[in-house]
């Protein structure tokens, strides 16, 4: 599922919003269009991918929330997290029984990917069982 809808995430001329870096981040793009590409991802796909959760995205607790349900739904997200990224919410999402961290390496970061998917399809032939 896909939009045609375009904003900024962040932006050196930007001239409010939380600070990173150089940059302000644009709190009314990513609540209208980040936060609202997760929640329709949600309710309409049976995988859900966030690509990626970091600082510039952890300032609008909209998108935390959306990434939270997201989490909660029991369907299959796939995200990935920035390393730099300190939260709460990704502490939470870390601490889950269900959840699963790959960190990429130098040595991993070729064959990952296939590790992902092999696990991806276990869950969703699992969750068709279920069904």
């Amino acid at each position: 599922m896909t939009s045609n809808a375009k904003g900024w995430l962040a932006h050196v001329n930007q001239k409010i919003g939380p600070r990173v870096g150089k940059y302000r981040v644009n709190l009314e793009d990513l609540n209208n269009i980040g936060v609202g590409a997760v929640v329709k991802a949600v309710a309409n796909m049976d995988v859900t991918v966030i690509d990626e959760i970091g600082p510039m995205e952890l300032h609008s607790e909209n998108f935390k929330e959306a990434v939270r349900n997201a989490v909660e739904s029991g369907k299959l997200v796939i995200g990935t997290v920035h390393w730099k990224v300190r939260d709460k919410l990704i502490d939470e999402i870390r601490m889950r029984e269900d959840a699963e961290i790959f960190r990429v390496t130098y040595e991993n970061r070729e064959k990952l990917h296939e590790v992902i998917v092999k696990k991806a399809l276990q869950f969703l032939k699992e969750a068709i069982k279920r069904y």
